[in-house]
């Protein structure tokens, strides 16, 4: 059996209580005899999302000896909100135990430094494992079979029903819709992202016409009701008069032929884009990553692609798909659109000249010119959000999720977290608030000089006339909230910390199969250390003068089976991003250990 460094767990503590318990409170001794996965999670991160995807197959196939337990720790205000929780936990189908600590309180027990972040506690009560990012199934399956055969055979493993209690289920014609798009005989397709469904409603935009797809979670092309798919989000109209699909945890881009009733797939082979993957080829041989929305711009479908902070394009004519915009790196940056960075797009919207991109992670409204370059109108960075309207270098959104362009030029902003409608006008360089009182909205089309909002959270569209004058609202502004870790002045150390899952090796013979990039926010905050390389541990020099800012840091770890005798082995991506707030102390540490999988011997 494997030797594992152990850790005693630390309790779990939740003020907002625990999820899909049948309101019982539990502990970590009433889980004693259980492997216990924690997930690390808030529902805005897409990272976050695609693990909870990931763990869905390894819940169901060891359910008798496994409890995962989702311990929800909001990165933005909006996420602290109880009913938030509550609707998130329903709206993505998270089928386990969910504990409800807006006060990060056992995240900080257990020094969980990113989202999203695993940890395995063995069924004595001891952490034996921690995974920062995606890609870690296979290895906590392992670590899951381990543990079983060794637990049974001491026997402190107990087998039975987990903690999961399913909520009661709900009516309604839709079920946190995602996007909407107006028919041109006034009526309205909208995604039933949690229905996993199209949705066809009339001109009132709440009688029912018909809908595409089964209900059910999965990827198959066919009829009304034999197509499949997976909390579907953005749509389109394509100029031969089919509608295109975000199709976003199929990974994929279908498209919809309302006369026939036939949905087809576009693009995307159904699996999840990883680093190394290809980046451009026939659409259907290529791997896609969470697609949130989807736009025709400049003779090509634009596609929001926020699994990887990039913008990709589908030509029709090519049968293609390519990167326009990102580098996969998570941030603000503007420029040529192989430079640019962005976090999360997941709203677009063509008007004229420009693509308008509701940027969600850094909580900003940016747009692509005709050339392709990348420009921010309204936002600063991952970390600052609230609502503040005015001119555009003050203004604050609250993680935006849609946009739509007006026909005077300016644009409405869907501010999702902050419940509100809001507008940004090109001409004055102004942002101002249409409308308040509207629950997460998610997108709003256009309809006779009126806008339709997709209520989210209310699980409707509703209908708003423009009005003549901006709805006045007290200024919020806000920081992620995370505590700063206290380091040194001079040299600091930084570890990735990456153990090869049981049976796996790193692959070296095709060259290194790791990565670390290492950026700053301000960049001032790095006197050397920044940039790209392959060592997962680089020396830090922290500038004079400069006292507090973030550091960001990107790595990758690509494990392969340890089979001599096998010429194409398994091979398995891990990676995560992280932004750790950081302040130069004389008392702080001179090494920053950062847990990509396994633990931290020097703990």
């Amino acid at each position: 059996m494997t030797a594992r460094a152990r850790v005693r767990a630390p309790e779990l503590i939740g003020k907002g209580g625990w999820l899909n318990t049948g309101d019982r409170q539990y502990t970590l001794a009433d889980l004693r005899g259980r492997i216990v996965i924690l997930d690390f999670w808030t529902f805005c991160c897409v990272n976050c999302l695609h693990v909870l995807d990931e763990l869905r197959e390894l819940e169901e196939k060891h359910r008798s000896t496994v409890v995962i337990i989702g311990v929800h720790s909001p990165k933005f205000v909006h996420e602290a909100e109880h009913q938030a929780v509550v609707d998130a936990v329903e709206r993505y189908e998270v089928h386990h135990p969910v504990l409800d600590d807006p006060e990060l309180a056992t995240w900080k027990q257990y020094a969980v430094r990113a989202w999203p972040t695993l940890v395995v506690v063995d069924p004595e009560g001891y952490v034996v494992a921690q995974h920062a990012g995606e890609g870690h199934a296979h290895a906590i399956e392992k670590l899951v079979e381990e543990l079983e055969a060794e637990h049974a055979a001491k026997g402190t493993l107990h087998r039975g029903d987990g903690p999961y209690v399913a909520p009661e289920p709900v009516a309604g014609h839709l079920r946190f819709p995602g996007k909407a798009l107006a028919l041109p005989d006034g009526g309205f397709l909208v995604s039933d992202t949690t229905r996993h469904r199209l949705v066809e409603l009339e001109a009132d935009g709440e009688t029912v016409r018909g809908h595409f797809g089964a209900g059910e979670r999965g990827l198959a092309d066919g009829g009304r009701d034999e197509a499949r798919f997976s909390e579907p989000q953005g749509l389109a109209v394509l100029p031969d008069g089919r509608i295109a699909v975000a199709d976003t945890v199929n990974h994929a881009i279908r498209a919809l032929d309302l006369a026939t009733g036939v949905t087809t797939t576009l693009a995307g082979t159904g699996r999840q884009w990883w680093q190394s993957s290809a980046t451009s080829g026939p659409a259907t041989e290529v791997d896609l990553s969470s697609p949130w929305d989807v736009a025709w711009f400049g003779d090509r479908l634009w596609i929001a692609m926020a699994g990887v902070h990039q913008l990709w394009t589908y030509d029709p004519g090519q049968g293609t798909v390519r990167v326009a915009a990102g580098t996969t790196n998570e941030g603000l940056v503007d420029g040529p659109g192989d430079e640019a960075w962005f976090a999360q797009p997941s709203g677009l919207a063509a008007a004229g000249d420009r693509l308008w991109v509701a940027d969600s992670e850094t909580s900003s409204l940016r747009f692509v010119d005709l050339e392709g370059a990348v420009h921010t109108a309204v936002g600063t960075g991952l970390f600052d959000f609230g609502h503040r309207d005015g001119p555009a270098e003050q203004a604050l959104f609250q993680h935006p999720l849609g946009v739509t362009a007006l026909p005077d030029g300016s644009v409405a902003v869907s501010d999702t977290y902050n419940h509100a409608l809001r507008r940004y006008d090109p001409e004055s360089g102004e942002v101002t608030t249409l409308a308040t009182d509207l629950r997460e909205p998610s997108d709003a089309v256009l309809v006779d000089g009126d806008l339709v909002v997709v209520e989210s959270a209310r699980h409707r569209l509703t209908r708003l006339r423009l009005p003549e004058e901006a709805v006045r609202v007290a200024d919020r502004a806000h920081r992620t909230q995370r505590a700063a870790t206290e380091v040194a002045a001079g040299t600091l150390r930084l570890d990735v910390v990456f153990q090869a899952p049981a049976g796996q090796k790193l692959d070296t013979r095709y060259g290194p199969s790791t990565r670390l990039l290492v950026s700053s926010t301000p960049p001032e905050l790095l006197a050397e250390g920044s940039g790209q390389g392959t060592d997962l541990g680089r020396d830090l020099v922290l500038a004079d003068g400069v006292t507090e800012g973030v550091l960001h840091v990107s790595a990758m770890a690509a494990s392969c089976d340890d089979d001599p005798d096998n010429e194409y082995p398994a091979c398995h991506v891990h990676q995560q991003d992280w932004g750790v707030p950081v302040s130069v102390t004389a008392g702080g540490t001179s090494r920053l250990p950062l847990v990509l999988a396994g633990m931290d011997e020097q703990d």
